[in-house]
């Protein structure tokens, strides 16, 4: 029996989910989708500091002189947090300036005064040969070392053998020897200096251990725990922390407390359990590799997608399909993962239910409900306490409440936690009222009984989670990636996030505003690998690995390093059935944390030429045709699908009747030209567009945006229906062209012409005049592109 549960779910559904399969089955087999993008964060902690800690908060980004974002596209992914970033900027002149260290060139990069364009996988060079550089450069903090840190000089000299000098370090990232000691001598001399790092440094093989690194450099430096100093780690999903301070990971137990025999007795001397897991249960990916071969035989999926999101994702959905049980619970009716359970809970979503969450600078926040509970849905944390009461362990599960829940939560934080032996503490809030944890204010922790506000920073004066009270500097010799390109996979796929999709887009994947920037997935490609793999701009491409492959839309970017392409992760087979990138990730994971190598994959690219190209446009959202590449996409007033095929097709008038259905009240606009493989076809009612139907043989198709407008008109004048024959706008009609800023739903082409028209020279003016870039910001840095292009 396991659990397999997600980042998404509320401190209190985590909580009980804990308790159940390890003070209930008396088993830690139960993982987080956590271990995908934290896990390696955690033990990089968990060796430095002696246990999972953030040091710092958000202010010190502000407060900071110079930021380094290591593996984070900031902008796209955390853009409140970059825009904040960017105020303070404002504010204090230019300061903090910022340094980007990415394989590819962001959006992120925008506001960056440098970009370290590093190999992939090659941080730890890095960042030892910077410990070394400190070193000689006498930029090492002596009496902080002494006091608060063990381990240093194994360290250092694991650093020296690896990174002994500038160039050695130049061979091994291939950044310039000038750059290189630019970056050194910046780090080096600025005393207020805060390391952000993401997911390009967690997902590794060797995650923990690039975590290492960074933590080594502000302990050597004494530069965490101050303003404006420290390393920090920015998380992935909006409650990973929260899963992380239950014990949500299989290698954790409750409460930061892991399985040390202590550890082991306090927790089931407080739960009043029978039985106890004693040992760490199985990680993300091997828990699924033990479904597969029958170790596991019933699996409790809760509030998330491994199906679209694990690495090797095609034995994941194998190993769910040779499962004799299979649980998901999930507010999503149709995901990849729902379409394999033999039981199917419908559960509350965000802003459905109550309950707490803890952000990356330790804050837990109250959720409140705002919007009624939809059908028989019920809260994660109802559905798992009413199994555990019908499974005979009703004494362990007395909640009524999420109030309930917290309370027990807070009480374990600080039951036998003298003298703040462990970092998490919330004991103060083990009493709360009802109503008083309805009322609940941000609050970070550590928030030990009788204290009334948490610290906004630790360890400025030591006071580390380990026995002496010391750091640990983790001494980290040469790392590369586990699997290396060759001729027959000669480059190495990265996969991350877009701008306005999240995770496997069961969500954000349903709502036309989020899917107009980026509609399609999509392979960035530099144009000289473009051109030796025989793929072009907006043609499809397939994409190999020794684990499965995908079918993708090209776009070509001299932003992107030659030798490496980037897939987003996000679309999984309801929306795209070739379009799972991490079918073709690699499995390796992290020795240490478990966490998947999901940046580095050997591939190669080929081109896919498939007979024929086309697009559907339809009123109402129906089954797309069982063509070899097709993506469904939400669109303004209508779903649209995007179409390849490798099946001649004789007829196109039938084919499309066939697709769309007939009837006596159904007008046809249609245009055929078979020797060329061109058909535009249109069905009106009473004058109302309901579908169209284009088709060619290439790639170049007529533009979406302004056919997709044609669905507002009520009644199609001659001109408009001439225009949707004609496959372009005719005069008076308006393209908006590729939405630019999804909040308000500003396309690239009114962009570019209010920015030609009205002379406008800030993304402020553009603000003003089209309110695009005036809410969440994220589209801002491309703003600045698009007046520097105009």
């Amino acid at each position: 029996v396991a659990f397999y549960v997600s980042g998404q779910l509320l401190t209190e559904d985590y909580y009980v989910a804990n308790k159940l399969m390890k003070g209930g089955f008396g088993s830690a087999n139960i993982d987080t989708n956590s271990r995908l993008c934290m896990s390696s964060s955690v033990a990089g902690h968990k060796r430095a500091f002696g246990s999972d800690t953030v040091p710092g908060c958000y202010e010190d980004l502000e407060e900071a002189d110079l930021i380094v974002l290591v593996g984070s596209n900031l902008a796209w992914c955390h853009p409140v947090l970059y825009q904040r970033i960017l105020a303070a900027r404002e504010r204090r002149g230019g300061k903090p300036k910022l340094v980007v260290i990415d394989p590819r060139r962001t959006t992120t990069c925008d506001a960056a005064e440098t970009h370290l364009p590093l190999k992939p996988g090659s941080d730890t060079a890095l960042f030892n040969g910077l410990l070394v550089h400190l070193h000689q450069q006498d930029r090492l903090n002596p009496e902080f070392l002494d006091q608060h840190v063990a381990g240093f000089w194994s360290a250092y000299q694991a650093a020296r053998e690896v990174a002994p000098n500038v160039p050695a370090v130049a061979a091994q990232t291939g950044l310039p020897e000038s750059e290189i000691a630019e970056f050194y001598g910046l780090w080096g001399r600025t005393r207020k200096v805060v390391t952000v790092y993401s997911q390009g440094v967690n997902q590794s093989a060797h995650g923990s251990d690039k975590v290492n690194v960074i933590l080594n450099c502000h302990l050597a430096t004494g530069r965490i725990g101050q303003p404006g100093m420290g390393p920090f780690s920015v998380t992935g999903q909006p409650n990973a922390m929260g899963g992380r301070e239950v014990g949500g990971l299989a290698n954790q137990l409750a409460a930061h407390m892991d399985f040390a025999p202590d550890d082991v007795e306090r927790v089931q001397r407080f739960w009043q359990a029978p039985v106890i897991a004693h040992r760490p249960g199985l990680k993300a990916v091997e828990l699924f590799q033990a479904v597969a071969d029958g170790r596991i035989k019933a699996l409790w999926i809760m509030g998330t997608n491994p199906v679209v999101s694990l690495p090797d994702a095609d034995s994941a959905r194998e190993a769910l399909q040779c499962c004799p049980l299979v649980v998901v619970s999930d507010a999503i009716v149709d995901t990849d993962t729902v379409r394999l359970a033999h039981i199917k809970l419908p559960a509350l979503t965000w802003g459905e239910k109550e309950g707490t969450v803890t952000n990356s600078e330790r804050r837990i926040s109250r959720q409140r409900v705002f919007l009624p509970p939809p059908g028989d849905a019920k809260p994660d944390w109802w559905m798992v306490t009413q199994v555990a009461r019908r499974l005979g362990f009703g004494a362990l599960f007395p909640f009524e409440s999420p109030a309930d829940i917290f309370r027990e939560h807070a009480a374990l934080s600080g039951f036998e936690n003298e003298a703040g032996r462990r970092d998490f503490d919330i004991s103060a809030l083990a009493e709360l009222a009802d109503a008083d944890y309805d009322a609940l204010q941000p609050v970070q922790w550590p928030l030990p009984r009788s204290t009334t506000a948490g610290a906004a920073r630790l360890f400025g004066a030591g006071g580390f989670f380990t026995a002496d009270r010391k750091a640990r500097c983790i001494a980290v010799g040469p790392r590369g990636p586990a699997h290396v390109v060759n001729d027959s996979f000669p480059l190495v796929l990265n996969s991350g996030r877009i701008r306005d999709q999240w995770h496997t887009m069961t969500r954000t994947g349903k709502t036309a505003r989020l899917t107009s920037h980026i509609p399609e997935p999509y392979l960035e490609i530099h144009p000289v690998d473009a051109l030796a793999c025989g793929v072009g701009e907006n043609t499809l491409a397939r994409v190999h690995s020794r684990w499965g492959e995908m079918i993708v839309r090209v776009r070509t970017s001299p932003e992107q390093q030659p030798g490496s392409v980037f897939v987003p992760m996000h679309w999984g087979s309801p929306l795209a059935p070739r379009g799972r990138i991490n079918a073709a990730v690699n499995p390796v994971v992290d020795p240490l944390s478990g966490q998947p190598e999901s940046k580095h994959t050997p591939v190669r690219v080929q081109a896919y030429r498939p007979r024929w190209h086309g697009f559907l446009l339809c009123r109402q959202a129906m089954a797309p045709p069982e063509v070899e590449y097709r993506v469904s996409i939400r669109d303004r007033g209508c779903w649209r699908y995007e179409l390849a095929g490798e099946t001649a097709v004789e007829h196109w008038p039938t084919w499309a009747r066939d697709l769309l259905g007939d009837a006596p009240d159904w007008e046809w606009l249609e245009f055929a030209d078979a020797s060329a493989g061109r058909y535009r076809g249109a069905v009106l009612v009473d004058g109302r567009l309901q579908a169209c139907l284009f088709v060619a043989p290439s790639h170049e198709l007529p533009l979406r945006g302004w056919l997709a407008g044609l669905f507002a008109v009520q009644n199609l004048d001659s001109a408009q229906r001439a225009s949707l024959l004609a496959g372009r706008p005719g005069q008076g009609q308006r393209d908006q062209g590729r939405i630019v800023c999804a909040c308000f739903g500003v396309g690239l082409n009114t962009l570019t012409t209010a920015i030609r028209e009205q002379q406008l020279t800030t993304p402020q003016a553009i603000g003003a005049a089209l309110k695009a870039g005036t809410n969440c910001g994220s589209c801002v840095p491309e703003l600045r592109q698009l007046i520097a292009q105009t």
